[in-house]
């Protein structure tokens, strides 16, 4: 499913958050937004799943304005995780991942031998069949956002939206999810902070800053040099790994040093 934002603006308290962004996912590739703390992100992407309404502009699902559809159809075409939830902390993991046939099942219908069958495929997928009596309560962190993504597959959307997925995670886990939302074949949008995973596992990155998007492209392609230094405050360099480039970092960044445009390199 194709994804597109169309001159998207986000207000919040009054004040214009996100301002004027454009951006298209393709069907099953993977779209990292990028940008430090307070760039927009996290603003930019309830969009995509109906959590907030833009101020200006439209998001398209394969042509669809999301605002147009019932709430119903537009959380079967797309499944969201949070950073965190505390929404379900007095249930099972298995009925917390079973919220996600919610949007298949009519009214109060009971879990079918079907909804069974594919909430417990995906919490094997993502390492939690194990957890499936547990209390989300009892659970760490990082056990309780790959519940959350156990949750997002169980409701067999075509668009998945993170935000900071890896959060809580150690690097092993980290490394598994980020393979794993790769090998879904879904059209992924997702908010990260880490930028080696975005080199990674990202086909598009798009760099926001201060809610307005600066660029987009390849990962290597958005993420030289200059802008690690002038929008991430770091010195860095992209060095070729075994299968893929990697970013080698040399510490903070000094705050005298020659800044780019905001427009250098826009794609």
């Amino acid at each position: 499913m194709r994804v597109e934002l169309e001159g998207v603006s986000v207000a919040l308290g009054g004040r214009t958050v996100v301002h004027d962004v454009s951006l298209e996912a393709a069907p099953g590739t993977v779209l990292g937004v990028l940008g430090t703390n307070g760039s927009g992100k996290s603003t930019l992407l309830r969009t995509v799943c109906r959590v907030l309404r833009p101020a200006a502009g439209r998001v398209l699902l394969d042509g669809d304005d999301v605002r147009d559809l019932r709430p119903r159809e537009a959380a079967r075409r797309v499944a969201a995780v949070a950073q965190d939830s505390h929404e379900d902390f007095g249930i099972t993991v298995l009925e917390s991942v079973l919220l996600g046939r919610t949007p298949h099942r009519r009214g109060f219908s009971p879990d079918s031998a079907e909804d069974l069958d594919i909430a417990r495929e995906a919490m094997d997928r993502v390492g939690v069949l194990g957890l499936a009596r547990r209390r989300v309560a009892e659970l760490s962190g990082g056990e309780r956002q790959r519940v959350l993504l156990a949750r997002a597959i169980t409701q067999r959307s075509r668009v998945l939206v993170l935000d900071e997925p890896t959060n809580h995670l150690d690097i092993a886990h980290r490394l598994e999810l980020m393979d794993l939302i790769g090998e879904l074949g879904l059209t992924t949008l997702i908010a990260l902070h880490d930028l080696d995973m975005a080199l990674a596992h990202c086909d598009r990155v798009a760099l926001l800053v201060a809610g307005r998007l600066e660029r987009t492209g390849t990962p290597a392609e958005v993420l030289t040099p200059n802008v690690l230094r002038d929008r991430f405050r770091v010195d860095a360099d992209l060095v070729d790994g075994r299968d893929r480039p990697h970013l080698l970092l040399h510490g903070v960044a000094r705050t005298d040093t020659p800044r780019t445009t905001p427009t250098e390199g826009t794609r």
